[in-house]
């Protein structure tokens, strides 16, 4: 039997205290992009309590994801944030994930974020990368940003940190690695900067702003 979710929301308040949990309850988070990257982080913040989670991309799960991907054989051919959603409602079924199957642009940006307060950027290519982090300091201003930038292949772990760029915007990862057939993007490296962007969304969410 599925637990009720009165159940789950005191078992998370036993572990995280209820005014710990009432505020990531309460927190809008948008993902933007589900790679390597967005699909560790969504999994990751909606594990934390995070109910309201918005994943948006516009790619679908193909067999070349799966060494880095948080999506399962028989999510192959399906939208992204279609499966990752289904995958969240799993341990979360009472999670409010609102889905697009889009691909961000400069025109749609504004809009399609104006309700989320939290935005982790998780998009592979630097353009993309740049585009959105542009647009959301630019035309959002009043919104946390986190971003990363350089988690390739299977350099030290503990070269990923997390910096304070601007008051509202967080770079995770080592900043230098980059994408080559060499060295290519590995789970673990991975995983390790998406887990620095997910930590530093609930520190902000909780107030946690300070980076040394």
């Amino acid at each position: 039997m599925i637990p009720t979710k009165e159940e789950l929301k005191n078992t998370l308040e036993r572990r995280h205290t209820k005014p710990i949990q009432d505020k990531l309850s309460a927190a809008k988070v948008a993902v933007c992009g589900l790679g390597g990257l967005g699909s560790a982080i969504a999994i990751a913040l909606a594990r934390t309590g995070i109910s309201r989670l918005h994943l948006i991309d516009f790619d679908c799960v193909d067999l070349s994801n799966l060494n880095r991907q948080q999506y399962a054989l028989c999510d192959l051919g399906k939208p992204k944030p279609e499966a990752l959603r289904d995958e969240i409602l799993r341990f979360s079924p009472y999670s409010q994930i609102r889905i697009d199957f889009v691909r961000l642009t400069e025109e749609n940006i504004s809009e399609l974020l104006s309700e989320d307060m939290y935005i982790c950027e998780a998009f592979d290519a630097a353009e993309e990368k740049a585009m959105l982090v542009n647009c959301v300091l630019e035309k959002l201003p009043g919104k946390y940003l986190v971003g990363a930038s350089g988690m390739a292949g299977f350099g030290d772990s503990n070269a990923i940190q997390t910096r304070k760029i601007t008051s509202h915007f967080y770079l995770c990862g080592d900043g230098e690695s980059e994408i080559c057939r060499e060295y290519g993007l590995m789970a673990p490296r991975v995983m390790i900067c998406g887990a620095h962007q997910a930590n530093m969304i609930v520190r902000l969410i909780l107030g946690k702003e300070d980076v040394r």
